[in-house]
């Protein structure tokens, strides 16, 4: 079915005017035009229904149009929208500062309320830089991570990201030359070799060094490449041996999507900061934030600012902390850890049907993650076509079809899922 007049101008207008992500503007890919969306569903122009399995970029876990959310977002707006964060404050920062606390891993007390994914990772790379001159060693710049990880699109993590096989190669010659290790084995088998080369790299520039940062157990946008919960200890002990702090970016991993309310919890490990977003106001808003330790907090204090030197137009947007405080209780209220066991049985069962399919090299899922790895470059065009001929909206990329759902798909509604990715891989 094609698109209603008006869907059909506004196509046509978003064509010549609109850059969408990692697209080309003389040669965009086809967009679908929304026009409604509910629960799990987005509602298409064309008439189309579709389970949307990657939950709006994995915000959107409570679903659409919640009533709660939708209700937060009202009584927030009906007081003030939005007031500037320097010198003043407000009830919806403060109590979601309260939550963040009292969620995440013990001793990270301090709350920098950022605006985006990326700003948070941007703010924590300027945390670890100003807590090690806080310290007295300037000389300390670089961080290390690891190949395979991806931390956003500003230069700050560009940096951080990979610089072989990430999406930012072409800017290495301009961007902070950061220390990487190699990219996290799949299975416990490997780990020793790894850390092994992990302890080593760090010893050699462990002078210059200034943090660690990574994604725990699951790097996202880098290959979906889930990990041993061992590698993320590993680096705690290689932070604290050479005095270096420890970020942990769970930006996608936040809030519950690899079974823990934070993949920090499976590894056992507190991180030095910890940065959140994403699902955080459950795909309302945009709000983000990095947390971190009394002792993170000291050293900047000590540098010689004296305070951290970042500061948002709409850091701590009262509208998105109302709503992420209401997103905050919907995982209390909807059992959370149920809906994503719920999603890992269904996902694994569904998925395993993929792995006969002429072109696949893997299968694997985590939590409310499932991704099918192929042998080549997905076919994005046809893929996400074949996925919405089945009634489901999927984004494939490289060479990964993959699915991270709304906590609240009921099991038809997964089952759907897995036989959209089904079709994505054998038209892909």
């Amino acid at each position: 079915m094609s698109a209603s007049p008006d869907g059909a101008a506004l196509l046509a207008l978003d064509r010549e005017h609109l850059w969408h992500p990692y697209t080309s503007m003389t040669d965009p890919t086809p967009v679908r035009l929304v026009v409604g969306a509910e629960g799990t569903r987005l509602r298409l122009a064309d008439g189309r229904e579709v389970v949307d399995a990657m939950s709006s970029w994995w915000a959107a876990i409570h679903g659409y149009r919640h009533p709660a959310l939708d209700a937060a977002l009202r009584r927030q707006a009906a007081r003030f929208s939005h007031v500037m964060f320097g010198g003043l404050t407000h009830e919806p920062a403060v109590r979601l500062a309260e939550r963040l606390v009292a969620l995440a891993p013990d001793g990270l007390a301090h709350v920098f309320l950022a605006d985006s994914g990326s700003v948070s990772v941007e703010v924590a790379l300027k945390m670890t830089l100003q807590w090690q001159r806080g310290r007295g060693r300037p000389e300390r710049t670089r961080m290390l991570t690891v190949l395979g990880g991806y931390h956003g699109d500003t230069f700050g993590c560009m940096s951080v990201c990979d610089p072989v096989g990430g999406m930012h190669g072409m800017f290495t010659d301009v961007l902070p030359a950061q220390v990487f290790a190699p990219r996290p084995p799949a299975d416990a088998e490997g780990v020793p070799a790894w850390a092994d080369e992990v302890r080593r790299i760090a010893r050699e520039h462990g002078h210059e060094l200034a943090g660690v940062i990574v994604e725990p157990l699951l790097q996202g946008a880098g290959g979906m490449h889930a990990y041993p919960a061992e590698c993320v200890r590993v680096l705690r002990e290689v932070a604290d041996e050479h005095d270096l702090l420890l970020v942990l970016d769970e930006i996608a991993t936040g809030f519950g999507r690899t079974g823990t309310m934070f993949a920090a919890e499976a590894a056992g490990v507190r991180p030095d900061i910890l940065c959140v977003g994403k699902a955080l106001t459950g795909g309302y808003l945009s709000l983000a934030a990095a947390l971190c330790t009394a002792e993170v907090a000291a050293g900047i204090g000590a540098s010689e600012s004296g305070v951290l030197m970042h500061g948002p137009t709409y850091m701590g947007n009262p509208l998105a902390c109302a709503v992420a405080l209401a997103s905050l209780d919907q995982l209390d209220a909807g059992d959370w850890k149920a809906q994503v066991a719920r999603s890992n049985a269904r996902l694994d069962e569904g998925l395993a049907r993929c792995r006969d399919l002429p072109g696949v090299a893997a299968v694997r899922t985590l939590g409310a993650v499932g991704v099918v790895q192929l042998d080549h470059p997905v076919d994005v065009v046809a893929a996400t076509e074949a996925a919405l001929d089945r009634g489901v909206w999927v984004r494939p990329f490289r060479d990964l079809v993959y699915t991270m759902p709304p906590y609240v798909c009921d099991d038809a509604e997964l089952a759907i899922i897995c036989d959209g990715i089904r079709a994505a891989v054998e038209a892909g």
